[in-house]
């Protein structure tokens, strides 16, 4: 990873500690060419659902790509998401709404675009939605990708109880 976007990451991720946000732990690393360019595999935890890890990809431009091709400060929207069930769900306080909680938040460039992840309870057919996009300060951005977390039939603690 860049030494400008471990500053970046490291940044943003402790400001959104204070917020009660979630913050990624690298797993993997793949490279992808000779020039330095990888996949990054994160893992969070979500901080208000115990018991459901997602792992994010995304890429991450070497300083020989940033030279050759400018833009210097910003690396791709693409992304992706896979959430599962990894130990007894908990289920803290969550916004049940349309919207959902942010429950995770990266800078992808210096200031302009952010990779988030949201959660969202799709109370219909008992699932947790989590949601993988790139915000962007201008132009929002259609490149997404999504995960769910099925609850039906499992055995879930709901901290403010199940909601009717």
């Amino acid at each position: 990873m860049s030494t400008l976007r471990k500053l970046v990451l490291s940044a943003i991720s402790v400001a959104a500690l204070g917020a009660g946000a979630a913050s990624a732990e690298v797993v993997g690393k793949v490279g992808v060419d000779w020039i330095g360019n990888d996949i990054i595999v994160d893992a969070i935890a979500d901080p208000e659902v115990k018991g459901v890890t997602c792992h994010v990809t995304y890429f991450d431009r070497s300083v020989i790509d940033r030279v050759k091709n400018g833009n210097w400060f910003e690396d791709p929207s693409n992304n992706s998401i896979a959430c599962r069930q990894t130990g007894p769900i908990e289920i803290g306080d969550i916004n049940l709404s349309r919207d959902g909680d942010e429950v995770f938040k990266a800078g992808m460039s210096l200031v302009w675009k952010k990779l988030v992840v949201n959660r969202i309870y799709d109370k219909t057919n008992d699932t947790l939605i989590y949601l993988a996009h790139s915000r962007e300060l201008t132009d929002g951005s259609a490149k997404m990708s999504i995960s769910t977390i099925p609850l039906y039939g499992q055995n879930v603690t709901w901290k403010n109880g199940k909601p009717k």
